[in-house]
């Protein structure tokens, strides 16, 4: 696997825990950042530690260019992610970082290295189901705010202020090409659990589509719906957090 520059800017510390024995890597949806998880280790036991990915593009980073395709943005994430993997560790992703979190582990294991003790997987199909939407990255900019709108996924301090919006727009356009432009490869299924999550009004994501997450491992495999939205993790963290916990411990 080839060194990537600027290894350490892909991982963030909400609250740095030198005396953790095992770490829980959260990536964000598209156009999200290391700052939606700002709060987890408050509602986490204290042998877990936090640790957030930074995609390029956006805060800390971002003068760096985004990653437009999967294959390419998760073996910079494994190379970046290598001196972490010393502790056992789990993956959550929110939606596009679903598919990340997925692609990574599988990339992990391509390369003989430390694999995750278990996956979980929020608002977001099955990767091997084809998408039913149509695309979003080439909408202008008043009709894909609209979207977001209607996903409930834009923060109250954005929706009127236009330089922050026009700040975001480039990350968001580029992870949405990058889901668009995913192409699944059947492979074995993963040995880790996994955790399917979704909210009960989410319109994007229906449970069958987060139960198919199944078919991807040979352990075992749990589905648990939330009061909320595509973004119910906003609004129904605690309970979410705790549902991980139990898991972990």
């Amino acid at each position: 696997m080839t060194v990537m520059p600027n290894t350490g800017a892909w991982v963030s510390f909400p609250k740095s825990n030198p005396q953790a024995s095992y770490r829980l890597f959260c990536l964000p949806c598209a156009g999200g950042s290391a700052l939606a998880f700002r709060h987890w280790p408050d509602d986490l036991p204290t042998e877990i530690e936090v640790c957030a990915i930074q995609l390029p593009g956006r805060q800390n980073r971002l003068l760096e260019p985004p990653v437009r395709h999967m294959p390419s943005l998760v073996q910079m994430l494994a190379q970046a992610l290598l001196p972490y993997l010393r502790l056992p560790f789990a993956f959550f992703g929110h939606s596009m970082g679903a598919l990340i979190g997925f692609e990574l582990a599988r990339q992990l294991r391509r390369h003989h290295l430390p694999t995750p003790a278990h996956l979980f997987v929020a608002s977001r199909r099955a990767p091997q189901l084809p998408s039913h939407s149509l695309p979003l990255s080439d909408l202008p900019d008043a009709q894909l705010w609209r979207m977001l709108r209607q996903l409930n996924g834009i923060p109250e301090d954005m929706l009127h202020h236009a330089e922050l919006q026009q700040l975001v727009l480039p990350a968001l356009r580029t992870d949405l090409i990058l889901c668009e432009t995913y192409t699944y490869t059947p492979e074995p299924p993963l040995s880790c659990p996994i955790s399917a999550f979704g909210g009960l009004a989410d319109w994007a994501v229906g449970t069958n589509e987060l139960a198919a997450w199944s078919a991807q491992t040979r352990s075992a495999f749990t589905l648990r719906l939330f009061p909320g939205d595509h973004f119910f993790l906003n609004t129904t963290r605690r309970a979410l957090i705790e549902a991980v916990s139990e898991f972990l411990s």
